[in-house]
């Protein structure tokens, strides 16, 4: 056989030794070798989650949901390869605050966005941001989800879209069991309010009183503190029948109170507050809101926010842009 006969004979085998590796790879759903297959990504039954910070009240609960391979469908191809990044603002507990050792995001946020990605079957990131910074860390792609109590309202969903998680208002701090009998607004007239001079506290206790001498009913009086600490006090001694602070705030106090206090909500104020993401982050907003859907129906979700004492915030359904 001539030299030139066999070349052609070798280059005839590598061809078809190179067609047998392509359709051995393509064939039959084969998958690529690298590493980073996104299918096998999106897999809920390859998927284990990190376990919940210890510190988490609601540790528990969160290490218990399971992935929902159908919901997992659901998501854009990045967050089943590369997890959910969402951004939270430190410094507003329960709602957010740092653990001891001053860097792992805890409360009713990072539990839930556990939860939701625990469900959706991916990981999750969770980092710090201005609170200011963080719509456009959305718009820029930074971050996939925001979960920072963030109320839903038309001038921000001209820029984000919301899956709505929660609803919140106003809240009274009294002593254990609420022996005054603090409610509805009206059950301010002819006590005495203790409240954070020059915030959004001192301007309800003011429209209370004026609510109360319109109505011809005892006054309320007013006495105001430099520091939300200063005021709980005064409820606490007996000076004040109650404090005035946001709910999941009042909520917040009580819990960490050895139980002396107790927080009674302020029903007629309430705010959705939302889980941020692109306008036109449709699949992701889909997924989001089913997942969220799917604790609320299993009890999770509750268990969640009764872990942190704020159930009274909670919503039946997960409506998105506050149903609009």
């Amino acid at each position: 056989m001539n030299t030139t006969l066999i070349r052609k004979i070798r280059t005839v085998a590598l061809a078809s030794a190179a067609l047998v590796a392509v359709l051995s790879t393509t064939a039959c759903g084969g998958q690529s070798l690298s590493g980073n297959d996104d299918a096998a990504a999106a897999d809920p039954s390859a998927f284990s989650a990190a376990p919940a910070p210890t510190e988490d009240l609601a540790a528990q609960t969160i290490d218990a949901i399971k992935p929902d391979a159908e919901l997992t469908k659901l998501l854009p191809d990045a967050v089943r390869s590369k997890g959910l990044r969402m951004t939270t603002s430190e410094g507003y507990p329960p709602m957010e605050l740092f653990a001891k050792d001053g860097k792992t995001l805890i409360g009713v946020d990072p539990s839930l966005g556990r939860a939701i990605a625990n469900r959706l079957g991916v990981t999750i990131s969770i980092k710090n941001e201005d609170f200011n910074a963080q719509i456009p860390g959305i718009t820029t792609g930074r971050y996939d989800i925001i979960m920072s109590s963030m109320t839903d309202n038309a001038e921000r969903r001209e820029t984000v879209s919301f899956v709505d998680y929660v609803q919140a208002g106003n809240g009274w701090v009294v002593k254990k069991g609420n022996p005054e009998g603090m409610g509805d607004p009206d059950t301010a007239c002819g006590k005495t309010v203790a409240v954070v001079d020059n915030g959004s506290s001192l301007a309800l206790a003011e429209q209370f009183n004026k609510d109360c001498k319109a109505a011809g009913k005892g006054k309320v009086e007013i006495l105001k503190f430099t520091g939300d600490q200063d005021a709980i006090l005064q409820v606490r001694n007996g000076r004040a029948d109650a404090g005035i602070n946001d709910y999941p705030v009042a909520a917040y106090r009580a819990q960490s109170s050895k139980d002396v206090l107790d927080a009674v909500a302020i029903p007629g104020d309430e705010s959705v507050w939302g889980i941020a993401m692109k306008q036109d982050a449709t699949d992701l907003s889909a997924a989001v809101q089913k997942s969220l859907q799917s604790l609320i129906d299993d009890g999770s979700y509750e268990k969640i926010l009764g872990a942190w004492n704020v159930q009274k915030m909670a919503l039946p359904t997960a409506t998105v842009n506050d149903g609009k």
